[in-house]
């Protein structure tokens, strides 16, 4: 069988659903609980094998379907995905020339995940491409050093992740998840968020048990999702609170942060419950809003 010349991988957001976060280590690193699925926005990357003397290219687009974008103003060399194709080839101790292009769709700083879902996909794709053969063990290890969200994102689905993202314990993805994505204009920086966590509670601890209780529910209520960082986000980006408490008052819902934010969240009983609401969001709040599902990771497809 030959092998492909041309890869294309999807990669996912996440979501959330439980966030438990801890003081930071002597390395200032914070250790989490954190339920995690993906969900139905995706980035989508394309990689193509070049001669093995070529140089890498890269391109980084916004896909002609994104709701929120903003300036792609960060350098070629810290993007993660570029960043986990350089990975690789430091591990497999060759160069591995490639094209790629990279459409995005999830918003950046939105707290989804979106660069750490690119880094994950690159590394799915690369092995594929070049039938590398690396373990899922290899991978997570690679993917750990890029980032606390890489490791779930190479596999994605429903997991409790832990530590500093490199324990993961699978979960069952609940039946009939549906969220509506709420993307602000605003805001809200990492580092700055934990900052203020630090500031507010700079002793919490990690209730890992919390988190498993939540994951075990097949059906979660709109109500049950938590998240130890909403509240700094809102103290980072204070438009957030009004926005929060106008989307949870329209849906009468409650309203969720995802990660670090900005974006927000509602859960909704259905894909037709989401599109109409979506609808109203968008009218009353003018921001973009996004109908997702829950799902599990898509395979990486050869294109020729």
């Amino acid at each position: 069988m030959n092998q492909p010349r041309a890869i294309c991988a999807l990669a996912p957001a996440k979501l959330n659903l439980a966030l438990s976060v801890g003081a930071p280590n002597a390395q200032q690193m914070h250790p989490i609980a954190s339920w995690m699925v993906t969900v139905s926005l995706y980035d989508e990357l394309f990689i193509e094998a070049l001669e093995p003397n070529s140089f890498s290219l890269y391109a980084i687009f916004w896909h002609k379907d994104a709701r929120r974008k903003s300036e792609i103003n960060w350098s070629i060399t810290k993007d993660l995905a570029v960043r986990a194709h350089q990975a690789v080839e430091a591990h497999v101790g060759r160069k591995l020339p490639i094209k790629m292009r990279l459409e995005k769709r999830i918003p950046v700083g939105g707290g989804l995940g979106g660069g750490s879902s690119n880094a994950a996909a690159m590394l799915r794709a690369l092995n594929t491409l070049f039938d590398l053969q690396l373990s899922r063990e290899i991978l997570r290890d690679i993917a750990a050093r890029l980032g606390s969200d890489v490791p779930f994102l190479l596999d994605g689905g429903s997991a409790i992740v832990s530590g500093l993202g490199e324990q993961l314990e699978p979960a069952p993805l609940p039946d009939n998840l549906h969220a509506l994505l709420v993307l602000p204009d605003a805001a809200c920086a990492t580092g700055a968020v934990y900052q203020r966590l630090d500031e507010l509670r700079p002793h919490g601890a990690v209730e890992i048990e919390r988190v498993r209780a939540l994951s075990v529910l097949q059906t979660v209520a709109h109500d049950a999702p938590f998240n130890d960082l909403a509240h700094p986000a809102c103290e980072v980006a204070p438009k957030l609170r009004g926005e929060l408490e106008e989307l949870a008052e329209l849906t009468e819902r409650a309203a969720h942060v995802s990660g670090s934010g900005s974006t927000l969240f509602v859960l909704v009983n259905s894909a037709l419950e989401a599109e109409i609401l979506a609808s109203a969001i968008e009218k009353h709040m003018g921001s973009p809003v996004i109908a997702v599902e829950g799902i599990h990771m898509p395979a990486v497809q050869s294109l020729k």
